[in-house]
């Protein structure tokens, strides 16, 4: 079946998706990496180009339906209470009635719908195994799944890559599909993932807030000189340059006007580049 491509279709869902990623400060080129990480992946085990793209598309949107969850739970500076989690657990639920009626729900639905089930049939919502996990879900759970371990979290570091890549090697098979994560941890070793790797965005490097760690998402915009905010703290930072690379220094300023932006870098990573149309099989 063919299914043509608007590309203001595109933008308005991929542009809602940075603004909902924005709100959560240690999540800052998320959704970016997943996408990154599942697209490599998905060159490497031959999908066509049209797969790709929905691959794309559906790591830059699969966490849409955090909209729905509340401020409280989704911004919470620590671990979750088992109660707070199960309330978490519902955003592909609220991802999939966000969707449902949309012209992209085709080519979206199992990467928003999917992404958190597990391969043994113990994941959530809905405990699916394969064959009702497509190549595409299955793709971006692991992506999810190994930015959630390597990146910062409020209450914890991301942890080293090779302990992450221990924990994908013991979850093959059960959490994840067992070829698609040897791929992947191939990929990791082979250095192909070093240029997402804490990035939010190509050639952009996450900043160091002093007090919030690595978490501040720089835009193609920013240069040296420009100010920039912590989005935890919302601390005012000036961007410089030292010994050839972009730094942030604490101006000793809070900005307390801080809100939420869209991330135009990601936007265009996609929509600059469109299809006029796919083939879904």
């Amino acid at each position: 079946m063919e299914f043509r491509i608007d590309k203001e279709l595109i933008r308005s869902i991929v542009t809602l998706a940075t603004v909902i990623e924005a709100k959560d400060p240690y999540t800052g080129g998320h959704t970016w990496r997943v996408s990154q990480y599942a697209i490599k992946l998905g060159e490497k085990i031959g999908l066509s180009e049209d797969e790709l793209f929905i691959v794309h598309l559906g790591g830059l949107v699969h966490d849409i339906g955090k909209i729905g969850i509340n401020d409280a739970i989704l911004l919470k500076p620590g671990p979750l209470t088992d109660d707070e989690y199960d309330v978490m657990k519902q955003h592909p639920n609220i991802g999939l009635s966000l969707i449902s009626s949309h012209p992209l729900f085709p080519i979206l639905k199992d990467s928003v719908f999917l992404h958190h089930e597990r391969f043994d049939g113990r994941g959530y919502p809905n405990k699916e195994i394969p064959p009702n996990l497509s190549r595409i879900a299955m793709i971006t759970s692991i992506a999810d799944a190994f930015d959630a371990m390597t990146s910062n979290r409020p209450y914890r570091n991301g942890m080293p890559v090779e302990k992450a890549l221990l924990i994908l090697e013991d979850e093959k098979g059960k959490q994840f599909d067992n070829d698609l994560t040897s791929v992947f941890i191939d990929l990791c070793i082979n250095g192909d993932l070093d240029h997402i790797l804490g990035h939010c965005g190509d050639d952009r490097l996450l900043m160091t807030c002093s007090q919030c760690g690595p978490i501040i998402a720089p835009t193609s915009k920013h240069g040296e000189g420009d100010h920039i905010t912590c989005p935890a703290c919302h601390g005012d930072y000036i961007m410089q340059r030292l010994e050839g690379n972009m730094k942030v220094e604490f101006s000793g300023n809070l900005d307390n006007a801080y809100v939420p932006l869209v991330d135009e870098d990601t936007v265009n990573s996609i929509v600059l580049n469109l299809p006029n149309q796919i083939n879904l099989t």
